[in-house]
């Protein structure tokens, strides 16, 4: 997700000693976020880079004299650029220090009191659950406190639960993680049974997606399962066809579902093929497709703009380099045949 940060205005304060200070406004996608002092965000600076390293973007110095207006409009502007530039590496964006100190900021800034409350959790099998939280709860403390349901969509092999399940006694945390990721279908959305036409009609299957692809543990009307998956890549277009409403008689009350199929063209061995599956959340499956794509077009896009970069940077240092011209074999080749 791209932020948009500005700090377009800044405000001297005294202090209770009777001192003088400047309070930044910083302003994120146009709206008033937080008002921070230079020394908060020095002291955040310092802890992200204990995180991150060298690769962040430079902080604006200290000034150790009193500041002119020039130097103070300067130093808002270099503050608003750092803001700007650290925002550009998802890492820190989903890092815990640049969230805490981003929620702290705010609820010092708006005197926001934190209280209990409950959110309801809906699932993608149409339950839900309520968990008790605190109104300055991130996201990923939302999903902390719902991590112990078993739902059964990662597989981890024998020796993985084994390992996983003596970090969580451990309380190793960090190991836990590092470990869950390498875990089949760790983050993928599963969706409820359904049927498919592959390999034959009338095939029950449960859907797992993620990480650029569709995988399919397929019951064959013989009772036999098979494991198959669609890579992204190999996915041509899809789509949802309504095909009417359906008597559900399974639950204590009889309800009216809708019945619907997606269908998607997929290249198995250099052949397109249409695979159809008959499912009521066709259009979450329509949804995460789509984000999958959207998501590899933003990674591909990003790499561009890098490979441009490093091509920019080759340029610039071209007249640095001296060739002898004895020596140089393309001297009648110029830039703009290549």
């Amino acid at each position: 997700m791209k932020m948009h940060f500005c700090i377009p205005v800044s405000q001297q304060r005294s202090d209770a000693l009777g001192g003088r200070y400047v309070l930044y406004s910083v302003h994120l996608d146009g709206f008033l976020f937080c008002r921070v002092r230079y020394s908060q965000l020095h002291g955040w600076n310092e802890q992200l880079r204990r995180v991150f390293g060298n690769c962040l973007p430079p902080f604006p110095p200290k000034y150790y004299l009193a500041m002119t207006t020039a130097m103070a409009d300067e130093r808002r502007d270099q503050l608003e650029q750092y803001l700007q530039n650290v925002t550009m590496d998802p890492n820190v964006l989903r890092s815990d220090v640049f969230v805490e100190f981003l929620k702290l900021a705010q609820l010092n800034t708006f005197d926001i009191a934190t209280k209990k409350a409950y959110l309801d959790i809906f699932l993608p099998n149409e339950q839900s659950i309520r968990i008790e939280i605190i109104t300055s709860d991130t996201a990923e403390r939302v999903l902390e406190a719902i991590q112990d349901i078993e739902k059964g969509w990662a597989k981890p092999t024998q020796a993985q639960r084994q390992k996983l399940e003596a970090f969580q006694k451990e309380d190793s945390q960090t190991k836990f993680l590092e470990l869950a990721r390498e875990v089949r279908h760790y983050g993928y959305l599963q969706l409820d049974p359904c049927t498919c036409d592959y390999p034959e009609s009338g095939s029950g299957a449960v859907l797992s997606v993620g990480n650029n692809e569709i995988s399919c543990c397929i019951t064959l009307p013989d009772s036999q399962t098979q494991d198959i998956v669609f890579q992204m890549s190999r996915v041509k277009c899809w789509q949802v066809t309504f095909l009417g409403t359906l008597l559900d008689t399974d639950g204590p009350q009889r309800t009216l579902n809708q019945n619907l199929e997606l269908r998607f063209q997929y290249s198995e061995d250099s052949c397109w093929q249409w695979f159809v599956i008959y499912t009521k959340q066709a259009f979450l499956l329509s949804s995460c497709l789509k984000k999958m794509i959207s998501e590899k077009m933003v990674k591909l896009a990003a790499e561009n703009t890098e490979m441009q970069k490093d091509y920019s940077s080759f340029l610039s240092r071209k007249s640095k380099i001296k060739i002898a011209k004895g020596d140089c074999v393309f001297g009648n080749i110029k830039e703009e045949d290549l």
